[in-house]
């Protein structure tokens, strides 16, 4: 290989070429230009005898001069001529390239994979070997080994397998990797270094420095750290999350997103935190809501535009950091028809808000303790099941008892006390007719409650209560009493727990304190109350039993299952992140125990810049930018360059015979000649530029077309979404069964931030809770309504029509839709029709009208772009994996669920299949028309 400064190339032995130039030159001053033509009749022959002119001897130097160039450039064009931005490689010897693979590679990793493979590409050209060394353990937790010497070609493969890993560097492993390597010639050493210093890189740099010849690569812009914020240490601070990023060197003020993202990657919220001018840190409190705090299931900072996710940018949550969960003690399914008489109506309508509730048998939540049990009076427990309480509150759970005509009516506790205070047989009834005194309301809190600054309301009354029996104690197992001096919640400790009772039912029979505000800010202050992460005596067993890995980030952040290297951790302590406990989730799935270990949480909490470490740089070696590929290729510009230049010397030979000026020639030739030319243009040898997409738009993309799926719109309402997952899923079995429609799992879809265009269907329920579309996100529903893209609303509004709330929700969150004039299905729309023949539609209420577009667009398919209804179909096609429905419909029972089954058929084949249907009419007239 010969290379002049910057210019190299790869097959010299072409150049020889080169000599024949003046052969050629001698030959094509022999070789005369073509004669010229002159027609043979006489008096044009006898004409020209008179003509004084001549024929050239010999072509014109210039022409002679092009077509050598031409000749020059195809040799050289041969010969594959490379650019070098930079210096190519340094001496004779064999390549070793050192690549640092641990996290902080990540961010430029394909960078540095380009300058690591043009190197090799260099050296296999060379004949020269090569040697590979990745500095980062392996996930199989082995030191960093020498690959090699080699021929270039076999390093160049190991090349491509090398992935980044998300722990840090071990070069320490890898200079005792170089200690017994003797090439036994000078060395050409690339290192493409992370762009960040340690203990070990002084004595790994003088090493290669030994070796041969050093050039050190790092980035100019190092990583960004993701610090996990602190768990909040009460219930009133769990909804604020301290956001920090920590950033390698003081610089100039600068801006940062992250985003908050949910289980399945839809994003919560995208902050942006500023890193003000000379400050390392960047912090934000960002406060979300309440009811949105469970969903938060990891933090992301936004690379830059030219860079990859780290794991360093990444945090994971756990349950443990997010809302505590509350379990709720109960043997049966909630009765609807009789919630308002229900004590879990009322408790789960105040805790939604705070806490993870989980309605359970007590053996079922005593299986895995929750932070708190909430213990209603309509439920009973064994001898043993009390035990296990006990033990549970002793471990450090927190047991909140309702009091009411169950324990009123018992004359002593069964077995290990599970009240804080004795109570008094019988009950205290307020109000009556037979007596005189009126309903008593709340005294304020005192100021040694945990009650203390809440307002006690003057509305809230009590007519009925248990009474707690008079003691030394009682003044001080009092957290919150009536106005006459009657304890109402008493509470003492038990252990590293509390035992609590409420001396009234959670229901408004006996007080009207479950419908007041200040019975949620109670029960928020009971909740903090928690400590432990699981009570109980089955937690306490299990306090030493290690936590197995779950899933594990890759070294680009995605969240996968575990690696295959990858052990137990232990419930709390610090964890050092590397192969044996990469970052990741441990413990069983949706676990009070599951544990979060996150690389900058204490393994990678600061970085020191490789720049700002001079001292431990070897005297004569200097710090290179990373760039991009190390050399061009010159071969499609010299091949352009001599068809360009052929094309020319064609029109320049043509002209000089004249046969350029008849019948425009010249025009045709010019516009033949400009098209190959742009045809021909180089180019890389890529099709198109990598289209860069976000992790989770991709894995969405794939998930909705590769299977057809029903998607519904998520609300917000953890019920309502719940209620429209599981109706999806119904439909799509009933599909299944009786169609040729093979619909998979149904997803959900953030209007937000997902796009909409790969679902025919939209089913899109009314709920309170759900937030109006963003000016984008309208924008986005309008564009996949113009392009044929079809949305069911519900608004789960049933008998009470137009005046529901569902309506009046609807109304506010389509405000900026281009929503039609919409008209009842009529009995001869195709929705009736469609598969099954239907007179009515459904849900789980009484049938009311299918609103559809009055004049749907003509053309196309002529598929309504909105329907309508008030029936909550999700609610009568929901089921479980048994396929057992979920919810009762009224008043037609299972006939009516089997109709609102096929609503639901007609409505899918509907949007899948357009007006066919309704052109099936028309089979006889044309049939007719033609003879048949």
């Amino acid at each position: 290989m010969i290379g002049l400064g910057p210019l190299a190339f790869a097959a010299p032995w072409i150049l020889t070429a080169l000599i024949a130039l003046p052969a050629l030159w001698l030959l094509l001053r022999v070789i005369p230009p073509t004669p010229l033509s002159v027609k043979f009749p006489a008096l044009r022959f006898l004409l020209g005898l008179e003509s004084r002119e001549e024929t050239a001897a010999r072509t014109p130097w210039w022409l002679l001069l092009l077509r050598l160039t031409v000749a020059a450039l195809l040799i050289l064009a041969l010969a594959r001529p490379l650019l070098h931005p930079a210096p190519p490689l340094t001496g004779t010897g064999p390549l070793l390239i050192v690549l640092d693979t641990g996290w902080g590679a990540a961010a430029d990793w394909d960078k540095r994979i380009a300058v690591a493979s043009a190197a090799l590409d260099q050296a296999e050209r060379q004949g020269r070997p090569a040697a590979l060394l990745a500095t980062a353990r392996t996930a199989e937790d082995a030191a960093p080994a020498l690959f090699g010497p080699r021929r270039a070609a076999e390093v160049q493969t190991r090349l491509a397998s090398l992935r980044p890993q998300p722990w840090p560097t071990d070069r320490a492993g890898a200079l005792t990797a170089l200690q017994g390597f003797e090439p036994g010639a000078i060395l050409s050493v690339l290192y493409l270094n992370d762009g960040q210093s340690d203990g070990a890189l002084a004595p790994l740099l003088a090493r290669l420095a030994q070796l041969g010849t050093l050039d050190l690569r790092a980035p100019e812009t190092l990583p960004k750290l993701l610090v996990p914020p602190p768990r909040a240490t009460s219930v009133a601070a769990a909804n604020t999350i301290d956001l920090q990023v920590r950033r390698a060197e003081a610089g100039p003020a600068e801006s940062v997103s992250l985003r908050l993202l949910t289980d399945a990657g839809q994003v919560i919220a995208q902050p942006t935190l500023k890193f003000a001018d000379g400050e390392t840190l960047a912090r934000l409190p960002l406060t979300i809501p309440p009811d949105r705090r469970n969903d938060v299931a990891r933090l992301d900072l936004v690379p830059e535009a030219d860079a990859r996710p780290t794991a360093a940018g990444t945090v994971l949550l756990d349950q443990g950091w997010q809302r505590r969960s509350v379990g709720l003690i109960s043997s049966g399914a909630l009765d609807r028809s009789q919630s308002l008489l229900d004590d879990p109506y009322y408790l789960d309508r105040a805790l939604a808000p705070l806490a993870n509730l989980t309605r359970a048998a007590l053996d079922d939540l005593l299986k895995r303790p929750p932070s708190v049990i909430l213990w209603p009076d309509t439920e009973a427990a064994t001898l043993e099941q009390r035990s296990r309480l006990r033990a549970y509150a002793e471990g450090g759970g927190v047991l909140l008892r309702f009091a009411g005509a169950r324990l009123a009516g018992m004359d002593a506790e069964e077995g290990p006390a599970l009240l804080p205070v004795r109570l008094r047989p019988g009950d205290r009834a307020l109000g009556t007719a037979l007596q005189w005194t009126e309903p008593m309301p709340l005294a304020p809190f005192a100021a040694t409650s945990p009650f203390a600054g809440l307002i006690a309301p003057t509305d809230v009354t009590v007519k009925r209560q248990v009474l707690a029996e008079p003691g030394p104690e009682l003044a001080g197992r009092t957290w919150a009493q009536l106005s006459d001096g009657t304890p109402l919640v008493t509470a003492a400790p038990a252990g590293e727990g509390w035992l609590i009772l409420m001396h009234v039912p959670a229901r408004a029979d006996w007080s009207s304190l479950p419908v007041s505000g200040v019975f949620i800010e109670m029960l928020e202050r009971i909740i903090g109350l928690s400590h432990a992460v699981a009570g109980g005596a089955d937690a306490a067993v299990q306090a030493g039993v290690p936590l197995p890995p779950q899933q594990t980030l890759d070294g680009f952040a995605q969240l996968g299952p575990a690696a295959s290297g990858a052990e137990a951790v232990p419930r709390a302590g610090a964890v050092t992140v590397g192969p044996r406990h990469p970052p990741g989730l441990y413990g069983a799935s949706g676990a009070e125990a599951q544990r979060a270990v996150n690389l900058t949480a204490a393994t990678v909490t600061e970085i020191t810049a490789l720049r700002a470490t001079p001292k431990a740089l070897p005297a004569d070696v200097r710090i290179a930018p990373l760039g991009g590929s190390a050399e061009i290729d010159l071969r499609p510009w010299g091949f352009t360059a001599a068809l360009l230049l052929f094309l020319l010397d064609l029109l320049i030979a043509y002209g000089l015979r004249g046969l350029l000026t008849a019948r425009g020639r010249f025009h045709r030739a010019g516009v033949a000649g400009v098209m190959v030319a742009l045809l021909l243009l180089p180019e890389n040898g890529k099709a198109q530029a990598p289209i860069q997409m976000d992790p989770h738009a991709q894995e969405f993309a794939l998930k909705a077309t590769l299977d057809f799926r029903l998607a519904y719109i998520v609300t917000g309402d953890t019920l309502v979404d719940a209620t429209s997952k599981a109706g999806l899923e119904g439909l799509s079995y009933i599909l299944q069964r009786r169609t040729a429609v093979d619909a998979a799992e149904p997803m959900a879809v953030n209007i937000d931030q997902d796009d909409l265009a790969f679902f025919p269907l939209l089913y899109w329920p009314m709920a309170d809770s759900q937030r109006p579309p963003t000016p984008e996100a309208l924008e986005r529903i309008n564009r996949y309504l113009r392009t044929g893209g079809t949305i069911l609303f519900d608004t789960r509004d049933g008998p009470y029509g137009e005046g529901g709330l569902g309506t009046r929700r609807l109304r506010a969150l389509v405000r900026g839709l281009d929503i039609p004039p919409l008209a009842p299905a009529g009995p001869d729309h195709v929705l009736t029709k469609a598969f099954y023949l239907l007179q009515e539609f459904p849900g789980r209420e009484a049938a009311s009208p299918l609103w559809v577009q009055a004049n749907p667009t003509p053309g196309g398919d002529e598929v309504s772009s909105i329907l309508m209804t008030q029936s909550d179909l999700a609610g009568a096609w929901a089921m479980d994996k048994a396929g057992t429905p979920l919810y009762p419909v009224s008043p037609g029972g299972e006939v009516q669920r089997e109709m609102a089954y096929r609503t639901g058929v007609n409505i899918v084949m509907y949007a899948l299949t357009g007006n066919y249907k309704a052109d099936q009419v028309h089979v006889n007239t044309i049939l007719e028309r033609l003879g048949q």
